[in-house]
């Protein structure tokens, strides 16, 4: 908290000490452009400029806010930044006007015009914006690189909690149960069973040092997985899988879907009487969940959920959905751009 307050004082002292030495240069600039007395009323001259000098730079923060909150795009930005800049110019102007002429009844006589007073502003003006533009991208820039060396970190802690998860006894326990009651009831399935197994654990160890994956390969990666739940749980729920083929290129974070379902069967009872309904759409811009609620009353609250998952994606500014309207359960997950 201290440092905190120290930087914050120290960031103040600079400004401060930075506007005060742009108003000195814009107060030497006019006195040449005018032609006035260097020394004649200086300290009253520096006090004005130094006021319209902080009034440009807390006007022109708040343009730089609307900027970043409406418009990433250059032009736009330079058409914006200058008609804002045109407008605080003038409305600076026609205040200060006003208090040299009306309130204090200073003589205009031999004052500048209002178009050279306008030329003067934006010329000051411009180059306070231009300051707050460039502090503003290489802040940008230092947040963009310490946001991406923490996602890796973060994303290579998920793989290993959830290798963990994936391998932990419980897991082990129920396939090896299934795997071992369908040697002597169906050889065949059970071969199936242990080929599935092995190709969802090969693509879980395959996901080292991967930050993120394919859709492609996480559809193809689930159909092992739900086919283990089939012979788990047989016909106590039905799995519905709705895929728009120009979202295989699309990238997500490494099981994603995996979790998702597991964590339907976890948080849900299914049986024979009372299925559960499971519905993956791999849509154009969307990646969507959805189960109907059957609540179980006995929940694994350990492992890796639906939590950690919108951790992992808020890394990447991407935002997950989540709804619950009863009777459906319904989990939005944004793609990834690179």
């Amino acid at each position: 908290m201290d440092q905190l307050k120290k930087v914050k004082v120290n960031t103040l002292l600079i400004f401060i000490f930075s506007t005060l030495i742009y108003a000195l240069c814009q107060l030497l600039f006019s006195i040449i452009l005018m032609k006035e007395d260097l020394w004649t009323n200086f300290h009253i001259q520096l006090s004005a400029h130094y006021i319209v000098i902080l009034a440009m730079c807390i006007a022109d923060y708040g343009l730089l806010l609307l900027l970043n909150k409406y418009t990433r795009n250059i032009l736009y930005r330079i058409i914006a930044g200058l008609t804002g800049l045109t407008i605080i110019c003038l409305v600076l102007l026609g205040a200060f006007n006003f208090m040299i002429y009306n309130v204090f009844n200073v003589s205009s006589v031999g004052m500048p015009s209002f178009l050279v007073k306008f030329a003067f502003a934006m010329t000051t003006n411009i180059p306070i914006l231009l300051a707050f533009e460039l502090i503003y991208y290489f802040r940008s820039e230092q947040k963009a690189i310490a946001d991406s060396e923490k996602a890796k970190r973060e994303a290579l802690l998920f793989q290993h909690e959830t290798l963990r998860a994936q391998i932990n006894p419980h897991f082990l326990f129920n396939s090896l149960n299934v795997l071992s009651s369908l040697i002597y009831v169906n050889p065949e399935n059970a071969n199936k069973f242990t080929k599935a197994l092995s190709k969802t654990y090969r693509y879980v160890l395959s996901l080292n040092q991967q930050p993120l994956v394919l859709v492609k390969d996480e559809v193809e990666a689930l159909h092992f997985y739900m086919f283990l739940m089939k012979m788990r749980f047989e016909n106590c729920f039905t799995f519905l899988l709705e895929k728009t083929q120009l979202a295989d290129k699309h990238r997500i974070i490494p099981l994603t879907l995996q979790l998702l379902i597991e964590n339907v069967f976890k948080h849900n009872i299914a049986t024979e009487d009372s299925p559960l309904v499971i519905k993956v759409i791999i849509g154009k811009d969307l990646l969507v969940v959805q189960n109907n609620i059957q609540p179980s009353n006995d929940i694994d609250k350990a492992g890796i959920g639906l939590k950690y998952l919108t951790r992992q994606y808020a890394l990447y500014g991407r935002d997950v959905v989540v709804e619950d309207n009863g009777q459906l359960f319904t989990v939005k997950i944004p793609y990834i751009e690179l």
